[in-house]
């Protein structure tokens, strides 16, 4: 089985050049990076949760977590600066593409009743976010040695200059999105 890499560079690039009527092969789409995150508002009582969220985000991703602490201080959640507050890791290159194929081959399939990731995460500039409940749909993580079900932020950085050609570039890839025209033809018909 090929790549998420050897994909992109022999199917994608040709049929998004095609398809968009790129001229210089520079302006074809790619992805730059992935960027996991995890929030924990609970750690405000218990920064030891923090080591172990990041632990948790580090197995999840192959590259060591970064401990992400708090801006400014807010008096009404007891948040003080510089307290830890949740984990985050930047994925490039290669452990970028074996996430994204650990993620829409293993991991998605596993989310129970699974039909699909709206396509409603795009932020207008080519750049897709979607969020995960539980952290254990990924299998590195032995469901026996958790404390906690946590959920997790996934953000895809694309080149694309719009959210069209970044929906075309992750759907060429596998990314599973939900089939919108079904629901707009049940509207319609009423």
């Amino acid at each position: 089985m090929a790549t998420m890499k050897e994909l992109y560079a022999s199917s994608c690039r040709p049929q998004l050049q095609k398809e968009f009527g790129y001229i210089n092969p520079l302006q074809i789409p790619k992805i730059e990076k992935i960027v996991l995150n995890m929030g924990l508002g609970e750690a405000v009582q218990n920064p030891k949760i923090v080591e172990k969220a990041a632990g948790e985000l580090t197995m999840i991703a192959g590259q060591k977590a970064v401990v992400t602490k708090a801006r400014k201080s807010i008096a009404t959640f007891k948040l003080r600066e510089g307290m830890p507050i949740g984990a985050c890791v930047t994925l490039r290159k290669d452990r970028m593409y074996d996430f994204l194929s650990k993620l829409i081959n293993i991991a998605l399939p596993r989310v129970r009743d699974f039909r699909g990731i709206s396509a409603k995460g795009f932020d207008g500039s080519g750049n897709f976010s979607m969020g995960v409940k539980e952290h254990i749909i990924f299998p590195e993580i032995d469901y026996d040695k958790i404390d906690k079900i946590r959920g997790l932020n996934i953000t895809i950085v694309t080149t694309a200059k719009t959210d069209d050609e970044s929906r075309a570039l992750l759907a060429m890839l596998g990314m599973p999105f939900r089939q919108q025209q079904k629901a707009e033809d049940g509207k319609s018909g009423q």
